[in-house]
């Protein structure tokens, strides 16, 4: 197979970086939820040599994860993980966690099991960071967000653009506090969290 290329990793992995290492700059391990191609993990793993990066995916994208990490050949980038939602869920604990573009593609559901499943792996004052596109206070924040949003309702009933309020209500039931609302390009927005 093909090593496979997302074009958005490229675009926006310099601004999703330039957080991490402002807010995952002393953390040690983190899981990457939805690792994709594995194009964000090679380059935030190179980004921050002292931070283990593990990956996690269904099973069908693990191959070419692989395959990135494999080019790669960084230290601090183990194997992949075989992780789905509503499945089981490592044994490890993390002191972080990552997740790109992934809540409007899960259902509802699934949103709920994964902030659920959030205290089972991480330790205490871990940090959790999630970037996407969020609507705020019941609206999108851009005329692009609401196009997107209609093209991933049109392809598959259960994709949207999550409401952050709803998102910040999960995660406060896993004992997570709302530490910071980032802009990013493109209309997207990284939300922070510490679990207290």
């Amino acid at each position: 197979m093909d090593k496979p290329f997302s074009p958005a990793c490229e675009r926006n992995r310099d601004a999703i970086r330039a957080v991490l290492t402002t807010h995952f700059a002393d953390r040690r391990r983190v899981l990457e939820i939805g690792s994709g191609t594995g194009q964000h993990a090679v380059h935030f793993a190179a980004a921050l040599p002292a931070l283990t990066w593990q990956c996690s995916d269904r099973a069908p994208n693990l191959p070419g994860i692989r395959m990135w990490l494999d080019e790669a050949g960084l230290p601090n980038t183990p194997p992949p993980l075989t992780l789905d939602v509503n499945g089981p869920w490592p044994a490890e604990r993390f002191d972080a966690l990552y997740s790109a573009n992934t809540l409007h593609i899960m259902a509802w559901a699934e949103v709920e099991r994964l902030f659920a499943r959030l205290p089972a792996v991480l330790t205490d004052q871990a940090r959790v960071l999630i970037y996407g596109p969020f609507r705020i206070g019941g609206r999108h924040t851009s005329d692009s967000n609401t196009a997107f949003d209609a093209s991933l309702r049109a392809e598959a009933a259960h994709m949207g653009i999550r409401d952050l309020e709803a998102v910040n209500a999960l995660a406060e039931a896993a004992g997570l506090r709302h530490l910071a609302d980032i802009p990013m390009p493109a209309n997207n927005r990284c939300q922070l969290w510490q679990t207290i």
